[in-house]
Formats: C-alpha cells, structure tokens, sequence
C-alpha cells in the first residue's frame, strides 16, 4: 500500500478498483495544540490519518506542502495563518500539482485552522480542476470540529460533489483507526 509520503506520480495503479482515489492532504508537524497546551509532533496529525487511509484503502497519495515551511512554533503559526486569512492569501505549494484527470475522487485532508480550511488548500482546489469529481474532505481539529471546512469546499468547488466528510479530533489521531476504517466502508472504499 502507498503511504502518504509516496510522490503521486510513483503511486502504483489499482486495476481492481473501478475509480480512481487520490488522498491529497497538507498537515503541519512541530509545536501544535494539545488539550489547552502544547505538544511537538514529528508528524502533524492529519499525515497521521492520511497514513491511516493509505494502509486501509486502493489510493494514490499526494501531500501538499507549502513553498515557505509554516514555523515550527505554534503561535507564529497561528499568526501567519491570520494574515494570510486576512489578506486572502494563496501560499504557492512546493512542486508541481497532480494531474486530476485520472480521478473519480479526491480525498482532501488538512487542518482545521480558525475554524475553516488553512488558505493553501484554497491554493491546491483552485490548482486543479475538481469539476466532476466526488470530493470527500477529512480534517483534524482541536476544539471545532469540521468547522467550515465542507461549506468551504462547496464554495470553492461549485462544480463538484462535496459528499460525506470525517473529522478527527487532533489528540486523538493516532487512535482514529476504527473511525478512519468505518469513514472508508461508509463511502465505498
């Protein structure tokens, strides 16, 4: 199985799955919210759950990472993410794209920033063409939840199905497995 450190043009092909999946998905390593405190991850916890599906389901892989490394402290993080809501920011993606052509359905995973998706995965939806595609976003969060992140998606991907989604609490990534795995059978992977 492809892990979600696998570059998606090296991901093997699935001949028995009749559509095509791709799990594309940014996350953030380093100092992040814990419980009203602090921890330091070595791997964010939405790679976590992305690693999850990975093992679980016939998918390709592609992670998102930002040109400019987000900081590894927490509050300078946040801060960034402030002004680049405030400014409508688009934060250029490290590499090239994915072609999406071959894709019935595309899994978007990230973080739930400020309650909404983080600005570069505006910046990944607005790179590729999702029109007509099924599109299953999943997300970690710390206190939100899905927060806006599926109205989000429905607004930036009008031309695409925005079906049913999974959030996991961030704390608890690295125990989503059941949920990851009952997430996959509920929408057929």
């Amino acid at each position: 199985m492809p892990s979600a450190t696998d570059d998606p043009a090296a991901a093997p092909t699935t001949p028995a799955q009749t559509r095509r999946v791709l799990v594309a998905y940014f996350s953030r390593p380093g100092e992040n919210y814990y419980y009203g405190d602090r921890v330091t991850l070595e791997t964010g916890n939405t790679h976590v759950v992305a690693d999850m599906i990975a093992a679980a389901a016939s998918v390709d892989v592609y992670r998102i990472e930002a040109a400019d490394p987000y900081p590894e402290d927490y509050e300078e993080t946040v801060a960034r993410n402030v002004r680049e809501e405030d400014s409508d920011a688009r934060p250029a993606i490290a590499g090239t794209l994915p072609d999406v052509a071959q894709y019935d359905t595309i899994l978007l995973g990230s973080p739930v920033w400020n309650v909404q998706t983080p600005m570069i995965m505006r910046t990944f939806v607005e790179g590729v063409d999702l029109a007509g595609k099924t599109v299953h976003p999943f997300v970690t969060y710390a206190v939100s939840g899905m927060g806006r992140v599926d109205s989000d998606y429905a607004d930036l991907c009008p031309d695409s199905t925005i079906a049913e989604v999974l959030a996991v609490q961030g704390e608890t990534a690295a125990q989503a497995q059941p949920d990851v795995e009952a997430w996959l059978r509920r929408i057929g992977l």
